[in-house]
């Protein structure tokens, strides 16, 4: 059966479309649903923490064709565990015996420091997403993967904990956060200035791609080839997505997107991606979308589906 599988999949390109942020705002809820209706968004990650996050479950439950995963914060937001059980992971003040805010760091530059220093414990790490995986399923909703938040899990502390994590809780899948090689080019930004620092970054890190992929083949979990719209976050339209799926290499790739609302509950949250939300909901849920993936023979798949056949 599973050279049956490697047989059928020769040669083809399928793309996961998976919406970030999910029970962020009842605006994102709403346009990441409408784009999975009538666009071509196939899977979604729930953040167990949000603000929104019941709105967002019970919306997950009348999409029964929507892959959900679980969108795991370990940065910008709060633990569901009590402060004392994930004292490592939160911000200096709860760390250093100065004033506690109970929160995880809000930046991600300060918890990078936390993570390649190793100050992280990893026991607490698991609990903590092992948490998050559970009040996910407590409203009813079968969690067919994992991401996390700012890709949190491209460090490997946390990449350890989350494969903990998915064997302990039967999650099949975890998003593989690094392109695909050779994909997007600095040429491809010459009049993009502002995505610069990003394209640097994610170079300087693809280093770390190699043993992403030995633990997931160690561990027996499915992981994507890669992932397409991370140094475009903010930033896609449809010249950018276009060039990205023009030279989308053969296998399995996950396309990352935000869509939204851009409202005044939107305003008010935690984030910096406001009118682009906005953006990438018209974008994913365009006509001239849908044609291109069809001319350029692009198959869109959920991560159940995903998860399934591999």
């Amino acid at each position: 059966m599973c050279m049956l599988v490697a047989a059928t999949l020769l040669g083809v390109r399928r793309l996961i479309v998976n919406a970030d942020d999910l029970g962020l705002t009842h605006g994102v809820n709403r346009a990441i649903l409408e784009s999975h209706t009538k666009g071509v968004v196939t899977s979604a990650t729930l953040m167990a923490g949000g603000a929104a996050f019941n709105h967002a479950a019970e919306l997950a439950r009348s999409a029964p064709g929507l892959s959900v995963g679980c969108h795991v914060v370990l940065v910008d937001g709060a633990p569901l565990l009590d402060r004392a059980a994930v004292s490592s992971l939160l911000s200096d003040g709860s760390t250093t015996g100065g004033s506690a805010t109970g929160r995880f760091h809000s930046r991600l530059p300060a918890f990078v420091v936390q993570a390649v220093m190793g100050r992280f414990d990893r026991e607490q790490l698991v609990d903590e997403i092992v948490a998050q995986v559970r009040k996910v399923r407590s409203a009813g909703v079968q969690v067919t993967h994992f991401d996390t938040h700012k890709h949190t899990h491209i460090f490997p502390v946390v990449l350890e904990a989350m494969v903990g994590a998915a064997l302990m809780c039967g999650v099949p899948a975890i998003r593989n956060p690094f392109g695909p090689p050779g994909g997007m080019r600095i040429r491809h930004l010459a009049g993009r200035p502002s995505l610069w620092k990003r394209y640097g970054q994610v170079q300087i890190l693809r280093n770390l791609g190699r043993d992403f992929r030995e633990r997931m083949k160690r561990a027996g979990l499915a992981t994507p080839d890669g992932v397409i719209g991370v140094i475009e976050t903010g930033s896609l339209d449809g010249s950018l997505l276009q060039q990205a799926l023009e030279n989308l290499p053969e296998g399995t790739w996950e396309l990352v997107c935000h869509p939204g609302y851009h409202d005044a509950e939107l305003q008010a949250a935690n984030t910096r991606l406001l009118a682009s939300r906005d953006e990438e909901r018209q974008l994913l849920g365009s006509q001239e979308l849908r044609e291109f993936l069809e001319r350029q023979r692009i198959r869109v798949i959920g991560y159940r589906e995903f998860a399934s056949a591999g």
